[in-house]
């Protein structure tokens, strides 16, 4: 599986991206290595998943060759190691493919139930949604069908029992994979076909959204069903497998659902729209003045400049409203102003996700907003952003 993060700036396709920032691993990760420029992490969750895939399978590794004693369970770990690496093939494909089509991959995380490759930004066209979410489950089924034209060659033993395993994980992983709902990889597919055929991103995630909540919810029921298609009666282990991967899946469908809803109404956000007209003063004018002229303007915002006009300060509401009036007469309006950093100049023009990201970077409660030529255009209060999300969700 990967999992898309914030969008990185425009690359031609097939361009090598830089190796993005490096950023602190996450916490109960170690670092085994690199992959195609992107580091491979392995979760603590991990070991215990590899000692129980161990205690479960030495009794077959048992029968398959007799008189190991308490060496089977070491085999058993050895054969979880080699079924993680073709885990590791599957999401190093994710990995070169996203590459290749220009985006950075931060990292390749492999964990309890499988793996994940993080990969900075959301695909720009249907094709690269489905080339990047396609080569994994394709992958672990060429690594299943390798193996299992390998089982008939195989000596008898351990040799064989482990290609055998081998064989058919991942033509099981390859295929479940497929089914469509996400976050399973399936899901990306049907998400890059309903929004090849509507033009709807957003709603080609919700689609897939909600495969991947149905998909849960079979998870949870199949121990119910599983005596009348095997004839196998469900143990405890069974139950709690089905509900951890149910819990998994109706969790990271609903988290797509809810982000594709706030990424649909995100483009009602135009900063021109928002911004408030704004009055420019000198900075060492009485702060009184200040909003007598404001007031008289009708501006709700106020901006201190240079005696050439160059915006240098951005007056805080908060801080205004905090100042008794008896005192602003005897106070220079920059006293309650912010200095503009380049962070509290945005484009007018800015809209949608760009708008919040530019926000998000540098967190303020008012911003500049400048024309093309550098002129001023408005101020842009983060209350007014906040109020015009709210509105677009009623």
């Amino acid at each position: 599986m990967s999992d898309p993060a914030d969008p990185p700036g425009p690359r031609t396709p097939g361009e090598p991206p830089e190796r993005p920032p490096a950023t602190p691993r996450p916490p109960g990760t170690i670092r085994i290595g690199s992959i195609a420029g992107s580091d491979v992490l392995v979760s603590s969750s991990w070991f215990l998943v590899a000692g129980l895939v161990a205690v479960l399978i030495a009794p077959a590794i048992e029968q398959v060759q007799p008189g190991l004693g308490a060496w089977k369970y070491v085999a058993g770990l050895a054969f979880a190691v080699v079924l993680y690496l073709s885990v590791l093939l599957h999401e190093a494909s994710h990995a070169i493919v996203a590459r290749r089509l220009g985006f950075p991959v931060t990292s390749i995380t492999l964990h309890f139930l499988g793996g994940m490759t993080a990969i900075e930004g959301e695909a720009r066209r249907p094709r690269e949604e489905f080339l990047i979410a396609v080569v994994g489950p394709l992958t672990s089924i060429g690594v299943g069908v390798v193996a299992g034209g390998l089982w008939f060659v195989a000596p008898d033993g351990l040799i064989r029992f482990t290609v055998g395993g081998l064989a058919g994980a991942n033509l099981l992983v390859g295929v479940l994979n497929l089914v469509p709902g996400i976050p399973l990889d399936g899901g990306r597919v049907l998400k890059s076909a309903v929004w090849a055929v509507s033009g709807d991103v957003h709603r080609g995630t919700v689609v897939a959204g909600w495969g991947g909540r149905v998909t849960a919810g079979l998870v949870l029921l199949w121990p119910l069903l599983q005596e009348a298609v095997f004839g196998t009666p469900p143990t405890l282990i069974d139950f709690v497998l089905s509900f951890v991967i149910a819990l998994f899946l109706w969790t990271g469908s609903s988290q797509a659902i809810t982000s594709a809803k706030v990424r649909a109404r995100l483009p009602q956000l135009v900063a021109r729209d928002l911004a408030r007209r704004t009055l420019t003063v000198p900075d060492d004018l009485p702060l009184a003045e200040a909003v007598r002229r404001a007031q008289e303007a009708r501006a709700g915002g106020i901006v201190t400049v240079t005696a050439g006009g160059q915006p240098i300060g951005i007056v805080n509401e908060a801080a205004l409203l905090a100042v008794p009036e008896e005192r602003r007469p005897w106070l220079a309006v920059s006293v309650v102003a912010r200095t503009l950093d380049p962070g509290l100049r945005l484009p007018a023009t800015l809209s949608g996700e760009e708008l919040v990201l530019a926000i998000s970077r540098n967190p303020a409660t008012e911003y500049l907003l400048l024309e093309g030529d550098g002129s001023i255009y408005g101020v842009l209060a983060t209350a007014d952003v906040d109020a015009a999300f709210r509105a677009g969700q009623r």
